[in-house]
Formats: structure tokens, C-alpha cells, sequence
């Protein structure tokens, strides 16, 4: 509009204003048009094939065609009020060629603005659906790696129950209560990005106790848990793999009591969580899991994934004991989808 009324003051002075509304009003179109050509029609498909150099191509078409259809209207107004020609083919033509170079830079201009434009916008519609998507991909992930946990711990629970109802129904009992406690805390909050912490570390409290009352006197076992803030959240099911194989791969020689400590602490937003246990032989763990445990490396994936540069994770192992230290910045607001 603005180059519109620029042409349209030009001339009218010299074409009137009924000439100048017209010629203005062809050159404006005709700009829509091919402008519209460019921008709705190929620069989305090119940008979608990625196909930019037939793009390309059909742009500087449309430029040059633009440019004459200027040029026809210059030289009609330089034919018929500006600037009187010389009767001939040449003296026309002439005019007709000095007005084509002439707009070109207008037609560039015009086109060049209304594709930048929609350049701009369709690429910020391709990074928000990029993100999207990427978004969706890390959902389903992290849905996929806590599948993988949630059978393991459940089928383990149901067999320590299954064992103890021989021999002690009364335990088997009381590990089914506390069981039901595990397994509609996986039902009903692990299907969310985040949980409160104070319900994850309850969940970790009663897999420890299970864990405890299975081993009686055969282990020795000490857990810790201060939180300050109960209210921060956490990733559901994110520590529980540390105190799995902490009591999965504990010593179990016969004369050698074993034992695990667990640590979590909570300060500042900040969590602090230790696993240490003994082990009899490193290469039992890794022939059955490789060399850090298909749950570990789950877990390592989620880290990545959910706090990747939030956390730290130390995994060590050396005379007969194995560690675990992680150090993760907690969410205070729940950002679940």
C-alpha cells in the first residue's frame, strides 16, 4: 500500500487522478498476485521438499515478469503524458527495455519482502512443530523406560509373596499390604512427568521395608531420609533402580553378612541421594546385566533426557563395595503436560 500511494502521488500530477488510480491500481495487483503466487503457494512447498533451488528459479520468473508488466505501464505513461516518444518500433521498445531494468529492483524489492516475510513465519512454524515433535519423542521415551522398570519390580514382589505364603502367611500378608501400597502408587502418579518428592521417597520407604522384612537377619540395612521441602517434585520411578540392585547384588556368601546404606537427602531444592552395598563378585553383575545394568542405563537415559544439566551421577566400584551418588536439582513447580 505504501508503494502503491508512493506511484500514485508520482503521477498523478502528470496522468491525472483517474490514470493514476488506474495504473496504480494494475501495478498493485498484479504485485499481489504474483507476490501471492510466491509466498502461499511455492515457498511452503519448497521449504516442505526442500526443494529451494526450483524455488529459486520460479522466484526470479515471477521477478522478471513483474518487471515488464511495470515496464507497460511506464511506457504507456511515458507514451501518453510525461514524455512525448518518437513514432517507431525502436523509440517503443526503447523505452519499453529502460523501463524493464528500471523495475526490476521494485519488483525485487515487493517480492523479496512478502517471501522474507513468509520465510520467517513458516520457519517458525517449522520449529515450533519441531519442537513438538521432539517433545512427543521424549515423552514417549521416557514412557518406554519406565515400562521397562515397572514388570521388573512388580513380578520380584509377587515372588517374595508367592515363597512367603508357605512358610509364613502372616509376613506373606503384611508384604501383600504394603505391596498394594507399591503398586497403586505405580498406577495412579507414575504416569505423570513429575511426582511430589515425598510421595516418591514413601514408594522408595516401602520397597525398603519389603526389601528388609524379605532379607531378615541375613543383611544388614540402613536407610536414611530427610527431606526439607516435601512439597518439590521429581521424575516418578527415577531413584528405585539404584535401591534394586543395591539389594539385588548384594554379598550373599555363605558367612559373610552383606549390607546396604541408603541416604537421601533434601536441601535447597537439591537432592542428595547415596547407595552403597557390598558385593561378592562384580562379574556375576555384569554377565547378567552388562557392565553397568540394563536398569542403570535406563536410568542414565532418563537423566539425560529429564535433567540434562541438573544432575550428577557417580557410579563406582572398588574392594568389594559398590556406590551410587546422584546429585539432582528438583523441580519446584509440577510442569507435567
Amino acid at each position: 500500500m505504501v508503494f502503491g500511494i508512493a506511484i500514485w502521488i508520482q503521477i498523478q500530477a502528470d496522468v491525472g487522478m483517474y490514470n493514476a488510480f488506474l495504473q496504480t491500481s494494475i501495478i498493485l495487483i498484479s504485485s499481489y498476485i504474483f507476490a501471492h503466487f510466491l509466498t502461499n503457494k511455492r515457498l511452503p512447498k519448497a521449504l516442505i521438499s526442500k526443494n529451494m533451488n526450483q524455488f529459486l528459479i520460479e522466484a526470479l520468473i515471477v521477478i522478471l515478469l513483474l518487471s515488464f508488466i511495470f515496464s507497460l505501464v511506464f511506457t504507456y505513461i511515458n507514451i501518453n503524458a510525461i514524455t512525448p516518444i518518437p513514432p517507431g518500433v525502436l523509440s517503443h521498445l526503447s523505452v519499453l527495455w529502460k523501463g524493464f531494468y528500471l523495475s526490476i529492483p521494485a519488483s525485487l524489492l515487493i517480492n523479496g519482502t512478502a517471501c522474507g516475510i513468509r520465510f520467517y513465519l513458516e520457519h517458525g512454524k517449522i520449529e515450533r512443530d519441531h519442537i513438538l515433535l521432539q517433545q512427543a519423542h521424549l515423552e514417549n521415551q521416557l514412557k518406554l523406560l519406565q515400562d521397562q522398570i515397572n514388570p521388573h519390580l512388580v513380578f520380584n514382589i509377587l515372588n517374595h509373596i508367592h515363597i512367603l505364603m508357605k512358610t509364613n502367611t502372616e509376613l506373606a500378608s503384611f508384604l501383600l499390604f504394603k505391596f498394594s501400597d507399591i503398586l497403586r502408587y505405580q498406577l495412579y502418579h507414575c504416569n505423570k512427568n513429575q511426582v511430589i518428592l515425598n510421595q516418591e521417597i514413601q514408594y522408595l520407604q516401602d520397597l525398603v521395608e519389603v526389601e528388609k522384612l524379605r532379607w531378615g537377619n541375613e543383611l544388614d540395612v540402613k536407610a536414611t531420609w530427610q527431606l526439607n521441602n516435601q512439597k518439590a517434585f521429581i521424575a516418578p520411578l527415577l531413584l528405585v533402580t539404584f535401591i534394586e540392585n543395591a539389594f539385588k547384588y548384594v554379598c550373599r556368601l555363605p558367612g559373610h553378612k552383606g549390607y546396604i546404606i541408603i541416604s537421601c537427602k533434601e536441601e535447597n531444592n537439591t537432592l542428595f541421594f547415596y547407595v552403597e552395598n557390598s558385593y561378592s563378585n562384580l562379574s556375576t553383575y555384569k554377565k547378567k546385566d552388562g557392565a553397568h545394568g540394563i536398569g542403570l542405563q535406563n536410568v542414565q537415559k532418563r537423566l539425560r533426557l529429564q535433567y540434562p544439566d541438573s544432575h550428577i551421577l557417580k557410579i563406582e566400584s572398588d574392594d568389594n563395595v559398590y556406590k551410587v551418588s546422584l546429585t539432582l536439582k528438583l523441580s519446584i513447580d509440577n510442569d507435567e503436560q
